[in-house]
């Protein structure tokens, strides 16, 4: 028997027919003998919504209050999808963050994991549950409620493994996989069968949204295997490990971008690169 966690982003849990086909997944893998951790996202745009909803209450939103409210997106995906489970007829139950032992600092809204207790999880893995945590969240040692940031919920489930010694972290999503570019710029790009963490963590860390690079990093670090895949299609996916020889990988994997870079070009000035400086020397003399 393997112990399996998975993780599914909010396009992955957005409507309740998603979120009854992601069952079907998970029971699928529990069929196979496997013992199951599910980390959940926010259903859909929920988090976004739950946002401009508090800015439509207070000009500016008291952090931590906006860490517990941002934080029950999760539990309400978590909750959906055990009761989905129960109703198929496998035993499951719904952990928050703190619930399942995830220990963060006090920096609200953008929270770092610092010990996990595995404990509760442990417990109910051994009465035959299939565990659904709520990711993004966590909790500090005042009891306060903590949001992990942006890529959280891939950061809780890398985090959740490492502790749990699971075989393998399946981060399920609306790709299939990591490709060579962004399949949807480049038509003719190709999924990747595999890729090295160090890799996976330079794509991340220049624009390729696939995975979080704090996850990333975390399965480096514990030697965790990441299966990227769609939740939608029966695809492979691509694995992320330390495996790939050096030698016998080509010297360019895939191109990453970031959309949020702008290029600004002044024009009209002549091409004298002290001219800036002497420029501004006449200015304070004249002022």
């Amino acid at each position: 028997m393997s112990l399996i966690v998975q993780k599914y982003g909010g396009t992955s849990v957005a409507d309740a027919e998603k979120i009854k086909n992601v069952a079907r997944r998970i029971a699928k893998n529990r069929d196979e003998g496997n013992q199951v951790v599910v980390v959940v996202s926010a259903m859909g745009d929920s988090t976004d919504d739950l946002v401009t909803l508090a800015y439509q209450v207070a000009k500016k939103p008291d952090i931590r209050e906006l860490d517990v409210l941002l934080s029950t997106g999760e539990v309400v995906s978590s909750t959906l999808l055990a009761m989905a489970l129960q109703d198929m007829g496998y035993a499951a139950v719904s952990l928050s963050g703190a619930q399942a032992g995830i220990r963060t600092d006090s920096a609200h809204s953008r929270a770092r994991i610092l010990k996990i207790d595995p404990k509760r999880m442990k417990a109910e893995l051994g009465k035959g549950n299939i565990v659904i945590v709520a990711g993004f969240q966590g909790i500090t040692d005042d009891m306060d409620v903590t949001t992990l940031g942006r890529g959280g919920s891939d950061t809780t489930a890398v985090a959740l493994a490492a502790s749990l010694k699971a075989a393998v972290c399946q981060i399920y999503t609306d790709v299939d996989g990591v490709y060579t570019a962004d399949p949807r710029l480049v038509p003719e790009a190709r999924r990747l069968a595999e890729i090295g963490y160090e890799e996976m963590l330079e794509m991340a860390s220049y624009g390729a949204r696939v995975m979080h690079p704090r996850a990333v990093e975390l399965g480096e670090l514990f030697k965790i295997p990441i299966l990227v895949a769609s939740s939608f299609t029966e695809q492979l996916g691509t694995l992320i490990h330390g495996g790939i020889s050096m030698e016998a990988r080509n010297k360019v994997r895939s191109i990453a971008h970031n959309p949020d870079v702008a290029k600004v070009t002044v024009v009209g000035v002549p091409d004298r690169p002290a001219l800036p400086l002497l420029s501004l020397a006449l200015w304070r003399r004249q002022a």
